[in-house]
């Protein structure tokens, strides 16, 4: 399938075309989806990341390539992997653990 796409890598995306107020452009993503759905499917679940934004409960702030910045839980979507540009990095340990705590929270009772 070409790129190893592990969970919790941050990858270049292109997320055009988008609507309303799905956050668009090129930009860095976190990638939620299991490594053993990566290995297998065409489509990978992914959370935008942005620099600008506000607190709020399913955004998760970050440090990533010395930007201050955010991962955005609110606009988790699944994209097929065409959409991937290039592998930018991971985040670390602490923000995993914030990450997955979060989606428990927003999505297991």
């Amino acid at each position: 399938m070409g790129v190893v796409i592990n969970q919790y890598d941050v990858f270049l995306i292109n997320l055009d075309p988008t609507i309303g107020h799905e956050i668009k452009k090129i930009r860095p993503c976190l990638i939620i989806s299991p490594n053993e759905m990566n290995d297998s499917i065409q489509t990978i679940i992914i959370a935008p990341m942005t620099t600008k934004s506000h607190p709020y409960p399913t955004r998760i702030p970050t440090v990533f390539d010395k930007k201050d910045g955010w991962i955005v839980l609110d606009q988790i979507r699944t994209v097929d992997r065409i959409r991937l540009i290039k592998r930018l990095g991971k985040i670390n340990k602490k923000e995993i653990t914030i990450v997955k705590t979060v989606l428990q929270e927003m999505l297991v009772d």
